[in-house]
């Protein structure tokens, strides 16, 4: 399996490698890297060190809440600021595929609201953006495809609903591959969405929209849905926070299945309180849907302490495992010095990091993809013109199926329909379903030793960074391995965050590049904290903005 190659050149050796049993990484204290320069974004080198730290990502969801709570803003006036930025930049950036009518309206009742000194939520006045596969009952709802092209929910999903009684407003619905079947946002059927540090690249997919929406400071907030890294992935390429729960500990209902047994809904922000904040709100047992699990919800934000409050080892006795076959040949050479340098960061603040072996880890991507389309091809049977979606001129029932279908679902959807319904096939179940699904068992098996022995993995999202627009489309063999590092965690269940741990060549400023941190089943907690910590104490770039921001 290969992928391209940077030509950014590491200066010289970092780190070597051992198994689980064996001891802790040996990093380089003094690994640094050249940004390239710009007019928007001045030379200078990335070093490693803690004293090094510069301006901290601080929660702009509580930033808001505590400016209403105040007085010092009113929420007319925050969503007027959003929306006036959602405008200008929505022409270069492409991220929503609706914006809402009624955001305006809904901040002027939540200004009431305060004004007669009411209790407001968690979420009050904060603009979130939302992903098109989840379903809003006043705005649109359409998968990113043509065949759900105007369609209206009479309910909302129930992650939706719970932000909504959260007191957040919903300022939109976010571009996506159709039916979340991508990684670039190219597979929607209605535009293509732009990453804000190079409009010229890719978001990652299938929730680009989101992610691009929150790097572009669209929105304050946003949620998407993951099946084989669609949050994380894009999360890595837009430089920005994004959390894949646990299998469970978000309620499904209302989200389009893409694969039930693999989707996942998730959350962005700019920084991780922000989506602890996000998970806090979404999390839960919902009666309607009966794989949500009863556990009860922590509060992930009480996990969070202020940096002044960190001692000079805030990691002490926390052990790491650097993933080794996600560092190996075919991973961009700028990529695996990143996630090098902050696995040296977090030895830095007293944490042991190992380097840990899962032999079969490859296995999990050809597994994931028969898994994926298998279910895909029974999930979306129901859209056929007659039970769902729009309906195709016919005379006679099997064509008016197979027009509509024909008509209303895009190319990468019906490879896919296609691929699952082979796998699934008389001859073919025990050959490819099956064996899928013990593989699957394995991976999972793999990952629970391997936790036992650590208490977070540590790997990096993608092989390469955000591609151009268009490099991969005519080679979706290629678009399927960047998800080599990302399916393991859903095939497993396991809760994963992302967050920006350094730059690479490229664009006018540098491309994000994303550290992917995987817990324990239903360990988010732990999770946030050691993210937050983190992103607290980390060296950052000559910018933690895309250009278009600035």
């Amino acid at each position: 399996m290969a992928f391209r190659t940077s030509a950014l050149m590491l200066p010289h050796q970092v780190g070597s490698g051992v198994n689980w049993r064996g001891q802790a990484l040996k990093l380089s204290s003094k690994a640094t890297w050249a940004v390239r320069s710009s007019s928007s974004c001045p030379s200078g080198t990335v070093t490693v060190g803690y004293a090094q730290a510069q301006e901290r990502p601080s929660s702009v969801i509580r930033k808001i809440r505590e400016d209403l709570e105040n007085r010092e803003r009113s929420a007319v006036n925050v969503m007027e600021d959003y929306l006036v930025r959602l405008r200008d930049r929505e022409p270069q950036v492409q991220s929503f595929l609706h914006i809402s009518e009624k955001a305006l309206e809904e901040a002027k009742l939540l200004d009431e609201k305060i004004a007669q000194k009411a209790t407001i939520g968690p979420l009050a006045g904060v603009p979130i953006a939302v992903k098109d596969n989840l379903c809003t009952k006043d705005m649109p709802s359409t998968g990113g495809s043509k065949i759900l092209e105007g369609y209206r929910p009479p309910y909302d999903a129930t992650a939706v609903r719970k932000l909504r009684e959260g007191g957040a407003i919903i300022v939109g619905k976010t571009n996506m591959d159709e039916f979340g079947m991508g990684s670039t946002t190219e597979g929607s059927a209605y535009k293509v969405t732009a990453n804000p540090w190079d409009v010229s690249r890719v978001p990652g997919g299938s929730s680009g929209g989101s992610a691009a929406a929150v790097a572009a400071r669209q929105c304050a907030g946003a949620l998407g849905s993951d099946t084989g890294g669609s949050i994380r992935q894009p999360a890595s390429f837009c430089g920005v926070v994004g959390l894949k729960p646990t299998y469970g500990r978000v309620s499904r209902s209302g989200l389009m299945a893409y694969a039930s047994s693999l989707d996942v809904v998730g959350c962005f922000g700019s920084s991780v309180e922000d989506v602890a904040i996000l998970l806090q709100s979404i999390a839960g047992h919902d009666n309607s849907d009966s794989t949500s699990s009863t556990k009860d919800v922590p509060s992930f934000v009480e996990t969070l302490k202020p940096v002044q409050n960190f001692s000079s080892k805030p990691l002490a006795g926390v052990k790491f495992g650097l993933i080794k076959e996600t560092l190996e040949d075919g991973v961009d050479s700028s990529v695996v010095f990143a996630i090098r340098s902050a696995a040296q960061h977090l030895e830095s603040l007293g944490a042991e990091v190992i380097e840990v072996e899962l032999p079969k880890f490859s296995l999990g991507l050809p597994a994931y993809y028969v898994l994926a389309a298998s279910e895909a091809s029974s999930n979306l049977s129901r859209y056929d013109g007659a039970r769902y979606g729009n309906r195709a001129d016919a005379q006679e029932l099997i064509p008016m199926y197979g027009n509509s279908r024909a008509q209303g679902l895009g190319a990468e959807v019906k490879r896919r329909i296609l691929m699952g319904t082979y796998a699934l096939s008389a001859g073919y179940y025990d050959a490819f379903y099956k064996r899928a699904q013990q593989v699957r068992r394995i991976i999972q098996t793999d990952l629970e030793v391997v936790l036992s022995k650590v208490d977070v993995l540590l790997s990096p999202v993608a092989p390469t960074v955000a591609y151009k627009i268009g490099e991969k489309t005519d080679d979706p063999l290629s678009m399927y391995a960047g998800d080599l590092m990302t399916v393991n965690v859903n095939l497993a269940g396991l809760p994963a965050l992302v967050l920006p741990c350094g730059l690479a060549e490229g664009g006018p400023c540098g491309l994000p590049v994303g550290l992917q941190m995987v817990g324990k089943s239903f360990d988010e907690g732990e999770l946030l904290r050691l993210g937050h910590i983190f992103e607290q104490t980390a060296p950052h770039w000559c910018q933690n903005v895309p250009p278009l921001v600035q």
